[in-house]
């Protein structure tokens, strides 16, 4: 323990209890390759679902239903599944022009941020907050009283965030090299 002089003052030692930060947590191989391919794995989630509303490959959304031939994205799950308090707000945004294309460029710009490693922060929170506005879309959920998989991978998408695991098996270590990032740490 140390002193420290404040002016003319000079202050007791202070002890702090030492708590774990993600920089104490070891990098195992194993803990890189892990959240790694967790982090692939939800930007593919995100990826898959914008390319099958985009395009209709068939296994969610049929190519007649598909957006470059003038479907919806949202119509159908917020006009036809909308359930619960906030089903009415759902029911009237229900295949609106800008909800779709929020919808969609949210879609887009996590998946390819996921993937890629890059925009951690950002592609997270956007990805939390979507997840959390999908699962508000049906309460409560089907099997438990509130649980459900988009709440589990919003907290997911949360730890990648926190652990910086874009760095792993993506472009992460890279993108927070650039100069801007360093500046702009939001951006990390």
């Amino acid at each position: 323990m140390t002193t420290q002089t404040y002016g003319s003052r000079t202050s007791s030692p202070v002890t702090r209890p030492v708590t774990p930060s993600a920089a104490s947590i070891p990098a195992t191989p194993a803990l890189r390759y892990v959240s790694g391919a967790i982090r692939l794995s939800l930007g593919w989630i995100f990826l898959w679902a914008f390319l099958d509303k985009l395009f209709g490959l068939g296994h969610e959304t049929k190519s007649a239903q598909a957006w470059i031939h003038g479907g919806s994205p949202t119509f159908g799950f917020l006009k036809m599944g909308a359930d619960g308090p906030f089903a009415s707000f759902y029911h009237s945004i229900a295949g609106a022009t800008w909800a779709d294309w929020l919808f969609m460029l949210g879609l887009a710009g996590i998946g390819v941020a996921l993937v890629a490693g890059i925009f951690m922060r950002i592609a997270a929170a956007s990805g939390a907050l979507m997840l959390l506005l999908m699962w508000s879309v049906v309460l409560p959920p089907a099997n438990n009283p509130f649980m459900d998989d988009h709440l589990v991978y919003a907290l997911v998408l949360v730890l990648l965030a926190l652990m910086g695991a874009g760095r792993f098996l993506g472009l992460g270590g890279a993108w927070e090299r650039l100069a801007i990032v360093q500046r702009f740490t939001f951006l990390k």
